[in-house]
């Protein structure tokens, strides 16, 4: 039986998500032993040298001179951005905290592709979009200690997802375009000079101290996801239906807190459970507004 379009994007999405969903808890194992700034900036420099394989060997032409601008967004989001932040982030609070926090990308991704593209959805979409990101900030807080206690981790992890959103939508689109590893492959190629710079000086006089299974975290990190990962979560969105493959990111932060909790032994706690499914439920919510419309 051949699937359609929709379904095919849908499994390539959930191949994504699967792959993105050990970025977290592996990001929490790789700070105890480098700096967040080499993880950030490293393992883009690794998988850099990947893509670049990659297109040399493949023969790819480049892209077109206006197409490096938004190749410039999709770099500055998912290679920059979204990696340095988190693993800042990560130093401070547990995994499955991260998670839940991050759990606002999929509602975050489809409000930049619904700006993008200049669709208009119900005022109902915009409603349960902002529902969803107060839900996440209160959760935060909460875990912080209580008003006015917002940790300065939680506006990393914030600036992550702002950055991810941009990443992914514009990303999506440039897909259908440039093909799907080809897109996250020329971004990194873009990206490669700056980062090289960042893991450089990160580690300058002192060599990481880091253990054998915080390498294999970090390996992981730059071969899956930075490189890998995106394969499938680009070739899903450029599939599409964009909105349709985005929900299935949903299921990423509960995977993230499954893992954290099996492979770091992190606690699943009631706050944490009840914040996970508010913001989730916010998020798909948003999400299955936006996808009534197109």
């Amino acid at each position: 039986m051949i699937l359609s379009r929709p379904s095919t994007g849908i499994w390539w999405g959930l191949l994504g998500v699967a792959a993105f969903s050990f970025t977290v808890p592996f990001t929490r194992v790789a700070v105890a032993g480098f700096p967040p700034l080499f993880i950030g900036s490293g393992r883009a420099v690794v998988a850099a040298v990947l893509a670049a394989a990659a297109l040399a060997i493949t023969r790819q032409r480049l892209p077109h001179p206006g197409t490096w601008l938004r190749l410039a967004l999709v770099a500055g989001g998912v290679v920059a951005g979204f990696p340095l932040l988190t693993s800042y982030a990560l130093t401070a609070v547990p995994a499955a905290h991260g998670a839940v926090v991050i759990a606002l990308l999929p509602a975050a991704t489809a409000t930049v592709a619904v700006l993008r593209t200049g669709e208009r959805p119900p005022a109902l979409f915009w409603a349960v979009a902002v529902l969803g990101s107060l839900a996440a900030i209160t959760f935060a807080v909460l875990q912080s200690g209580g008003a006015g206690q917002l940790h300065w981790a939680d506006l990393l992890l914030l600036g992550a997802v702002a950055c991810a959103a941009v990443g992914y939508a514009e990303g999506g689109l440039l897909a259908r375009e440039l093909g799907s590893w080809q897109t996250i492959a020329w971004a990194l190629v873009l990206a490669a000079p700056a980062m090289l710079v960042l893991a450089v000086v990160s580690v300058q006089g002192q060599p990481p101290p880091a253990t054998p299974t915080q390498w294999a975290a970090f390996g992981y990190l730059a071969v899956v996801s930075m490189f890998l990962g995106f394969f499938a979560w680009y070739r899903g969105l450029a599939t599409g239906p964009m909105a349709q493959v985005s929900q299935v990111q949903l299921l990423q932060p509960v995977l993230s807190i499954c893992w954290a909790a099996l492979l770091l032994g992190e606690a699943l706690t009631w706050t944490t459970a009840i914040g996970a499914f508010a913001v989730i439920l916010c998020a798909g919510a948003a999400v299955r507004v936006r996808l009534k419309t197109t």
